[in-house]
């Protein structure tokens, strides 16, 4: 199986960095979707989640409140002016994560829908992730 190599990377460090199927970004005119041999394209994104779909299948989340993604055929390189990815050995230290991200959403965000739509991808996507 093919995959693409996706960095995400905040002021504060390096918070994500390996191969992966699929990812889905908030761009700034609405979600897009990137897979290995993605045509090249710089685009800025906005306040949202991001979904990280991994070689095994599993998804990983991270919300972001705003940057910008290089795309090329091999990688994707998410620069965020500030990140929190949705982790946790145990319920309460994921938890802790979901509550930091939708502070960091509704921090950068003055809609109401942006919010509650990215409140709504977190709540879907930990649903669906087994631990």
């Amino acid at each position: 199986m093919e995959t693409l190599r996706l960095e995400i990377v905040t002021p504060d460090g390096q918070i994500f960095a390996n191969n992966v199927k699929s990812v889905t970004l908030p761009g700034s005119e609405g979600e897009f979707g990137v897979l290995p041999h993605h045509a090249s394209l710089v685009s800025l994104l906005k306040t949202g989640v991001i979904d990280i779909e991994l070689a095994s299948g599993e998804h990983e989340i991270v919300a972001i409140d705003w940057g910008h993604a290089e795309i090329d055929e091999e990688k994707a390189t998410i620069l965020a002016d500030g990140a929190v990815a949705i982790v946790g050995a145990d319920d309460s230290e994921i938890a802790a994560s979901i509550n930091r991200a939708k502070k960091l959403i509704e921090s950068m965000s003055d809609s109401d829908i942006a919010i509650a739509m990215a409140e709504a991808k977190i709540d879907a996507i930990l649903k669906h992730k087994k631990y």
